[in-house]
């Protein structure tokens, strides 16, 4: 299938990749058809691009690649909303952020997706112990070329 992106211009994709989040992302709600994009090979960001609109997309990443300690809390009824018997099956991501000289992510508002199904689910959880913006990389600054 295409996929119209701002980013990439039309993507083909396979569509046993389309994840689906019936509630949609916060913030949008009646979007609910999503594929990851992979920038290229070894990239720790990806995109969460709609497959409905070419203009909305999220950076994501796995927190674990920052934060190794981070496991999300799930409650029985979200894990039987999504069909997940046991933590392995599914994958977590957080949305990043730009601030300042900072990208964050987003470890109160993880998005899980169950790997088979392809379901997925944005949480909001409860535990205080990670926020909305937490440190992920610090973005340094251009080097100048120095003259010959």
């Amino acid at each position: 299938m295409i996929v119209n992106t701002t980013r990439f211009g039309q993507v083909e994709v396979d569509e046993a990749g389309v994840i689906t989040f019936p509630k949609g992302v916060l913030g949008f709600p009646k979007y609910t058809q999503y594929v990851l994009m992979q920038p290229d090979d070894d990239s720790f960001f990806l995109w969460l691009q709609s497959v409905d609109a070419a203009d909305l997309a999220f950076v994501v990443t796995d927190p674990k690649q920052f934060v190794p300690t981070y496991r999300v809390p799930f409650k029985t009824e979200q894990m039987e909303d999504l069909g997940i018997r046991t933590p392995s099956e599914a994958e977590v991501f957080v949305i990043v952020n730009k601030h300042g000289s900072m990208l964050t992510g987003n470890l109160q508002g993880p998005l899980v997706i169950h790997v088979k199904d392809r379901v997925g689910e944005q949480l909001v959880l409860s535990d205080r112990r990670f926020t909305t913006r937490v440190p992920l990389v610090e973005l340094g600054r251009a080097v100048e070329a120095v003259p010959a």
